[in-house]
Formats: structure tokens, sequence, C-alpha cells
């Protein structure tokens, strides 16, 4: 089934290049440093096993600049337990998505929203 994916996020960052460690930590994303000159962009590789997109990581433009973006993971109350003890806070604790799986969100220590989602 064909339909509007999302193929891309961002994630704006204080201090892009610390934030990289985070990530790296929580979901073993492969995350490199942009070849773009006076950029501090950072590309996330979030792996091609499974579907899924591909984002960046880039230094924070506005105080308000948004982000949100959902990660699969095999285990909601894993991926919570593990990003707390990176630093996260938990912004919603796990909750049923109809009969689809479960769902959660953290604020990463740079207060960036980061979705969880555990397919059923």
């Amino acid at each position: 089934m064909d339909s509007n994916r999302v193929v891309h996020f961002e994630i704006p960052a204080e201090a892009p290049e610390k934030l990289t460690e985070f990530y790296r930590g929580l979901f073993g994303w492969r995350i490199d440093k942009a070849p773009v000159p006076e950029v501090e962009y950072w590309l996330c590789d979030t792996g091609d096993s499974q579907p899924g997109i591909n984002g960046g990581i880039m230094r924070r433009q506005n105080p308000q600049q948004p982000v949100m973006n959902y990660v699969g993971v095999a285990s909601v109350d894993a991926a919570l337990e593990k990003a707390l003890s990176l630093g996260a806070t938990v912004a919603m604790g796990k909750m049923p998505v109809s009969d689809m799986g479960f769902a959660a969100a953290i604020i990463d220590p740079q207060g960036n929203l980061c979705g969880l989602f555990e397919p059923a």
C-alpha cells in the first residue's frame, strides 16, 4: 500500500554534535557529520534491515523549532528505561494505540520530543 510517508526527520539542538552521542547510545544509529563546510548538520542512518526513514541533527535555528518523530522499538518499556539511564525524561508514558501497538514519548537531554512505537 502506497501512502504519504515521512522520509526524513530533523532534530534541532543547541549542541548538535553532543546530542549525536545520545541517539547513538539509545538506538545504535550511525551518525556522521555532513560533508558540507560551515554547516552544523549530522546525518542519521537508522539502518536498512527494515522499512524506515533517516534524518539529521542540526543546530537549532530558533527557540521554538520543534521536532517529533516516532522510532520503532522492540519494547517501549526497555527503550524508556534505557532513555532514562541516558538522561532523558518521560513526556508521555506507555499507552496502547488501538490494536496496533504501544506508544510513548521522551524528552531528550536537550529538550526535544522523541516518540517511541512498539508494534503489536
